[in-house]
């Protein structure tokens, strides 16, 4: 009996084993993660959208040309002013003051010189008659020309003086809308201070800055898409009119300004636009070659390759290289020569630790 539980006891321990050796132990299968890009021609990626900002077609800044107290000013934002209407008005104290010395020392000037006038010609009667001596009709003759200069100086000086009084004065230049009030009455201005901003012309103009990578594409003419988000669904067509050759300091760009050559009423200054320009328009077919990113290309002692990416779900694949010959290197990545096609899916990153056939996931 004890013969035939030792027996038994060692057949269980043996299926245990077996069992325990048969029995699959399941590891989740780790995919190495790969970056990926669609092949394509420059023309895919010669399509570029930048912010803008629309503005009046002609945005003019009013300003006085001389320092003073503001006296008048009976605008609003958002008024009609016709051209000529008065906007703003100075004191102008000192500059009337100074008119009315010049107009003082004009009529001072006139009567010395209507007086040398008659001097001179009273010596050169006597001189004629041999009266007096030539000296006197010289000294006469001198006297007469300076009288007559600081006459014309005189002249010249009220004409200045009446200029200043209108430099106190601001006039609309156009017909248009106020768009900003920057004073108020009674508020002491220096010369050039904005005090108002009008709107003129009946186009609307969009500002954007390009960065130093485009501005060199862009050309006068070139018809850029444009789109606002305040307007849902519509569509403009734009021409570059202004290319700034100098960045702006503060935004570290290159101002440009696009006319909107079908402008609506319900475009308003200081809209936000998104300008899209497509700089293909510009190229010639020869220069719509593949272009492929210069991280995504390695190289051996073959030449160069890619890690091509076969996948069917999107999200699963296996990556494959691939021989490729590559042209010239150009702000994109380098032009294909050969060994690839549009809409094929390479690698682009993580080339030195990928291997021939290995299965990743895209990301």
């Amino acid at each position: 009996m004890k013969f035939v539980k030792q027996i038994l006891l060692t057949l269980f321990a043996f299926l245990m084993l077996n069992a325990c050796k048969d029995k699959e132990i399941k590891k989740e299968e780790v995919l190495r993660p790969v970056q990926y890009r669609v092949v394509g021609s420059s023309s895919a990626q010669n399509i570029r959208t930048f912010s803008g900002v629309a503005k009046a077609g002609d945005e003019i800044e009013l300003s006085f040309r001389s320092n003073g107290i503001i006296t008048t000013l009976d605008i609003k934002v958002g008024q009609k002013v016709n051209k000529g209407d008065l906007i703003a008005k100075l004191d102008n104290v000192q500059a009337n003051l100074a008119y009315e010395q010049s107009v003082s020392a004009l009529n001072s000037a006139k009567s010395a010189m209507n007086t040398a006038k008659s001097s001179l010609d009273r010596i050169k009667s006597l001189y004629e008659k041999g009266s007096n001596s030539l000296s006197d009709y010289e000294n006469a003759k001198n006297s007469y020309q300076s009288a007559l200069d600081q006459y014309e100086s005189a002249k010249r000086n009220k004409s200045i003086q009446q200029s200043q009084i209108s430099y106190g004065y601001i006039k609309a230049p156009k017909t248009g809308i106020i768009a900003a009030k920057n004073n108020q009455l009674n508020e002491n201005v220096s010369a050039g201070q904005v005090i108002a901003i009008l709107n003129a012309g009946d186009h609307t103009n969009i500002e954007v800055g390009l960065p130093e990578n485009v501005i060199n594409k862009v050309r006068l003419g070139m018809n850029p898409e444009i789109s606002f988000s305040a307007l849902v669904d519509k569509k403009f067509t734009g021409n570059v009119i202004e290319i700034a050759p100098i960045v702006d300091e503060g935004s570290a760009t290159y101002p440009v300004k696009i006319d909107i050559t079908d402008p609506a009423k319900e475009i308003k200054p200081g809209m936000t636009a998104n300008v899209t320009f497509n700089f293909n328009q510009e190229q010639a077919k020869t220069d719509l070659a593949l272009v492929i990113p210069v991280k995504a290309v390695g190289e051996d002692g073959e030449g160069n390759f890619v890690f091509l990416i076969e996948s069917e779900d999107g999200t699963i694949g296996i990556a494959k290289k691939h021989r490729i010959e590559i042209g010239e290197l150009t702000a994109d990545g380098f032009k294909i020569i050969s060994g690839l096609s549009e809409g094929q899916k390479i690698a682009t990153a993580g080339l030195q630790t990928l291997l021939d056939g290995q299965k990743v996931k895209l990301q």
